[in-house]
């Protein structure tokens, strides 16, 4: 018994000993992540000192400032949607999730190192302006935007309401530089521009964004329209940034069944996968759909285009969207500051990639720059009904919108259609 005894001994201090060189050469050869981890913060804390005591170039930089630069160039590095939040820029970006804040109202991306519109936001001050998608902002008060550039733009553009702000623009559709001045408002984002019946059975939604207000309010427009004799839908999701894509999968869900997959996300691994699947609890709309969008349709506005479309309950009219199909998830960290972080991608429920690719349309009808300006000029200003006085006003002829017309047309034909196509599943069923 003895032996047994001492034998396992042996063999416990055996295996302890082989475990215990095991991690010893690991660690030694820098095998394990956090190791890693340890000597670059290491060589980081050991350069911010080397530099506060020896930097003789200009004013003494402190090691809080040194450090909050380091961590902005480092999330910069990544791709052009990561970065770091300092607490003011948390606070901000809150704000605009909640879906009001003081500005201009332009949604912008950095877009080859350059300040970039997304799409000016409906009925703000930055579309009276005649800001276009794809503008480049390239000075704010005469003064170019420095680093880190998307948060400098967005801290300029920003301001107390009433107060104006000089904007430079430049256009790459045209080569033109562009000088306005704007006042800035209280940024209220609404979610339904318009809702209406365009003509009998056909109803017109005009969705600007998703914020936290957006599902709500699309489900409310969709049920009026519905109570108004609506038997087909134009969903206009034209210079739609995006923005939560739980909000996104609530505006689609309607038209899915309980359960049914809308999208899913995918990290680094497998594992990460997440599915996002319609959690409705009314009976799924299953009406002809015509999907508008264009270059500033992006991020949530993809996420619903491309469930819609795999699903083949949409036609998309227009033109490719936009790209943006990342996920970024906001870490806040114990200071107050946050990293907004890129930590998946989209996918649409057939595996599609949205993520610098986007969305191609089933019927491409480009609109060009100047198409485009005049046609947001009479969004805004439906007051205009008679075509001479707005020619008077605004010192242009209305234009069709073609994008618009293609989509209730396409529309009009399916609806006229199904009484046959009705008829014919009847006598098949005989």
């Amino acid at each position: 018994m003895l032996k047994r005894i001492l034998i396992a001994a042996v063999w416990v201090m055996v295996a302890f000993n082989a475990t215990y060189l095991t991690v010893r050469i690991a660690r030694d050869r820098d095998l394990f992540p956090s190791k890693g981890v340890d000597s670059g913060a290491s060589r980081f804390r050991e350069a911010v000192e080397l530099i506060r005591e020896n930097y003789a170039g200009g004013p003494e930089v402190a090691a809080g400032e040194l450090t909050d630069k380091a961590l902005v160039e480092m999330m910069k590095s990544l791709d052009p949607h990561s970065e770091y939040l300092t607490r003011k820029r948390f606070d901000t970006v809150q704000n605009d999730l909640r879906g009001e804040f003081g500005g201009i109202g332009v949604q912008i991306e950095l877009k080859n190192n350059r300040v970039t519109v997304i799409a000016p936001i409906a009925g703000t001050p930055g579309e009276r302006a005649g800001i276009l998608r794809g503008d480049q902002i390239i000075k704010v008060n005469g003064q170019e935007i420095e680093d880190p550039p998307l948060n400098k733009a967005i801290e300029k553009l920003r301001g107390r309401p009433g107060t104006t702000v000089g904007v430079t623009l430049h256009r790459p559709a045209t080569g033109a530089d562009i000088d306005v001045k704007i006042t800035r408002e209280i940024i209220r984002q609404d979610t339904i521009r318009t809702a209406q019946i365009l003509e009998p059975g056909i109803g017109y939604i005009h969705l600007t964004q998703f914020n936290e207000r957006s599902g709500v309010e699309f489900r409310e427009a969709l049920g009026r329209l519905e109570r108004e004799g609506m038997r087909a839908l134009v969903l206009d999701l034209r210079n739609n940034p995006g923005g939560l894509l739980n909000v996104a999968v609530e505006v689609a869900q309607p038209f899915f069944d309980r359960g049914e997959l809308v999208v899913y996300t995918q990290g680094r691994t497998a594992s990460s996968r997440q599915d996002y699947n319609a959690q409705g609890d009314s009976e799924r709309r299953d009406y002809p759909i015509a999907v508008i969008v264009n270059s500033g349709s992006a991020s949530a506005s993809e996420v619903v285009t491309g469930a819609l479309r795999d699903t083949n309950r949409a036609v998309v009219i227009g033109e490719r969207t936009f790209g943006k199909g990342s996920v970024q998830t906001i870490l806040p960290l114990k200071n107050g500051d946050a990293l907004r972080l890129t930590t998946a991608r989209y996918f649409t429920p057939g595996g599609r990639v949205i993520h610098e690719v986007g969305i191609a349309p089933d019927i491409e009808l480009p609109v060009s720059v100047e198409e485009e300006g005049k046609l947001i000029v009479q969004r805004l200003r439906r007051d205009y009904e008679d075509a001479a006085e707005f020619k008077e006003r605004f010192g242009f002829d209305p234009v069709e919108d073609k994008q618009l017309r293609a989509a209730t047309d396409m529309l009009r034909g399916v609806l006229a259609m199904a009484p046959a196509r009705q008829a014919a599943i009847a006598s098949a069923a005989q």
